[in-house]
């Protein structure tokens, strides 16, 4: 989390009645309910891991075997097996 100076975010007006209550200190303004992105979203790293594992299942239902895609994508045989086995497509 990252402090923004108030007065350049706030009104004038309101940076005023903010002031009559707390001056100097602190203060957290939560987000909204509801206004929480996922993990991974911003960055974009959800949508890279959906592509790989589709891959993954993909190369699976092509034949290759577990211990090939563990060594090809440096990932645990178990981690392998959850992805080419879930119901996530």
């Amino acid at each position: 989390m990252k402090y923004v100076k108030g007065n350049r975010i706030f009104p004038d007006k309101l940076l005023r009645e903010i002031q009559t209550y707390i001056q100097g200190e602190y203060v957290y303004i939560p987000q909204i309910e509801g206004a929480r992105k996922k993990w991974g979203v911003k960055s974009g790293q959800r949508e890279r891991l959906a592509r790989r594992n589709a891959e993954i299942r993909a190369r699976f239902k092509n034949g290759v075997a577990i211990e090939q895609l563990t060594m090809t994508y440096h990932l645990s045989h178990e981690t392998i097996k959850k992805i080419v086995y879930s119901n996530k497509c």
